[in-house]
């Protein structure tokens, strides 16, 4: 399906977008993320991101990548690409704040598996950036290190770690 939407022609930092969402799926892979994540990690991209705009599918047909992904991965796919970062990086911590939907302007207050998926996908997606773009990791790594910090009680041991080797070079 990726391919059939053209993610290996798509620029992406690092060089086009599949292998990008390749990376990260692995990467969760390896920190032991279950199957529904490391699907989600594959196609975090499909509507688009704050950070990323370009959409590979619009969000009238979100039944088909649920079809093919399964309902709980497209959902984790669905709260991250709706995520008005801005607004939810700060308090994703906080298991009583509200993320908003940078698509519809609501607010819902997720529970803790949705965070905790939503923090390690984030791990994943911004580590790989920082892996393999040197300007990147100097230019956004600080701030990167700042927010994994913050969102550490919702990290993975293993995103954890990575966070502070990729980051902080320890």
């Amino acid at each position: 399906m990726l391919r059939a939407l053209g993610a290996a022609e798509i620029a992406h930092p690092g060089g086009t977008l599949l292998p990008h969402l390749q990376r990260v799926q692995e990467q969760l892979a390896a920190w032991g993320a279950r199957p529904a994540l490391r699907l989600a990690g594959l196609g975090h991209a499909f509507y688009g991101t704050d950070g990323f705009p370009t959409a590979l599918l619009p969000l009238a047909r979100r039944t088909e990548l649920a079809a093919v992904i399964g309902t709980e991965a497209e959902a984790i796919v669905y709260l991250y690409a709706s995520c008005d970062r801005k607004a939810t990086y700060p308090v994703l911590a906080d298991p009583e704040a509200a993320v908003r939907d940078r698509f519809t302007g609501r607010a819902r207050v997720p529970g803790p598996q949705p965070r905790r998926d939503f923090a390690e996908l984030t791990a994943a997606n911004e580590l790989d950036l920082a892996r393999i773009d040197p300007a990147f990791r100097e230019k956004w790594g600080p701030g990167l290190l700042t927010l994994f910090t913050r969102f550490r009680p919702l990290l993975s041991s293993p995103a954890w770690s990575a966070c502070r080797a990729v980051l902080a070079g320890s």
